[in-house]
């Protein structure tokens, strides 16, 4: 017998407000240089769908908060679960700006997510250790990383691991490249379990690459040229992030499924973090051609980017939830198939675990 942790429950989030590509038709668009774009809106939308594949996004309704949305993704996962919320040891929230309220775009983060996601869930053992993780958009996947650690460790049983985002809060209606990012909440409980079977999380990787790619994403100014209020927006740099993400995403996703033991041609899906659709293909292309195979197979990597757009943290735990309960068109996972998670974002941080289920 060995010790294991594996996901006994999940349960997701995903906002009641819909924006569509045709909500940014009356946005101003300007360039980082603040010059107003050459082209109308009609063809800013048209290139933005052809590359990031994204037709409509979520926003959250104005009276809610990254903080409230995690909880409902929470309370879901622990009911998926079936385990009494005072039995879990620790709350890892994954979050990046913290509570952004829609008046007010300062990013709110005391108390901690993690302690105000407790107190919602009216949590009173305070053994039961609450705390956030910042770790741009692979947040949630670390904190999986970590769950699994202190399980396997001896000192958890249960973790609750949660992704929650209220991206829309710290956009700039004038960057085009605001049109990418949603809101949406995600969790699941790692769990513990001795066995002899090979179940759970296998293996994994994680990485930092800090020396020249740290800004890659970051705040900024408006690109508006006549903006006054001094306020800060998340900007990016997507050239060097699509290049970046190439070059490293695909080698270390071979390191973690090489450390599993496993076959590439093992692997059911790879729930990839929903970033820019032809990003994540090409991610996918690389990392197979990694192993000599050109032809990816059909329907490998699942992707929930069109309907949602990118929420960070929230788009894997909310695309394996979509999975695990019959919610992802065409797409369905069984006991005994094997995952690949895997997710690139600001830092620059990487990750990826192989899945037993």
């Amino acid at each position: 017998m060995k010790i294991t942790s594996y996901i006994s429950g999940t349960g997701s989030y995903i906002p009641s407000v819909v924006k569509d590509n045709s909500s940014f038709l009356d946005n101003t668009f300007y360039d980082a240089q603040k010059k107003a774009l050459p082209y109308g809106n009609d063809i800013v939308i048209e290139k933005f769908l052809e590359i990031t594949g994204i037709e409509s996004r979520r926003y959250a309704k104005d009276e809610m908060n990254t903080s409230d949305i995690g909880t409902i993704a929470a309370q879901r996962a622990l009911e998926d679960a079936g385990i009494d919320a005072e039995s879990i040891d620790q709350i890892i929230v994954a979050h990046n700006f913290g509570d952004v309220s829609k008046n007010n775009q300062q990013s709110d983060i005391l108390p901690s997510i993690a302690s105000r996601i407790k107190h919602h869930l009216k949590i009173k053992n305070p053994s039961c250790v609450a705390y956030d993780i910042l770790f741009g958009c692979p947040g949630w996947i670390q904190g999986v990383i970590q769950a699994d650690s202190y399980i396997k460790s001896g000192t958890a049983k249960n973790c609750l691991v949660i992704g929650t985002e209220t991206l829309s809060r710290v956009v700039d209606t004038h960057d085009r490249d605001s049109m990418i990012y949603s809101d949406g909440a995600g969790a699941c409980v790692v769990s513990k379990k001795e066995t002899k079977d090979e179940i759970g999380i296998l293996s994994f990787a994680s990485e930092s690459h800090s020396y020249d790619e740290a800004y890659y994403l970051r705040y900024g100014e408006s690109f508006e040229p006549n903006k006054e209020d001094h306020l800060l927006y998340i900007k990016m740099d997507g050239r060097k992030i699509y290049e970046f993400a190439l070059k490293n995403v695909p080698l270390a996703m071979k390191a973690c499924l090489d450390a599993s033991g496993h076959d590439i041609h093992q692997i059911k899906k790879i729930l990839i973090h929903q970033a820019n659709e032809k990003m994540d293909f090409a991610i996918i292309q690389r990392f197979f051609k990694l192993y000599g195979i050109r032809d990816v197979p059909k329907s490998i990597m699942p992707m929930s980017i069109h309907k949602l757009g990118n929420s960070s943290v929230a788009t894997v735990p909310t695309l394996y939830d979509l999975i695990r309960k019959n919610e992802c068109s065409g797409h369905t996972i069984d006991a005994g198939d094997l995952l690949l998670f895997a997710s690139v974002g600001a830092g620059m941080h990487i990750n990826a675990f192989v899945y037993q289920m």
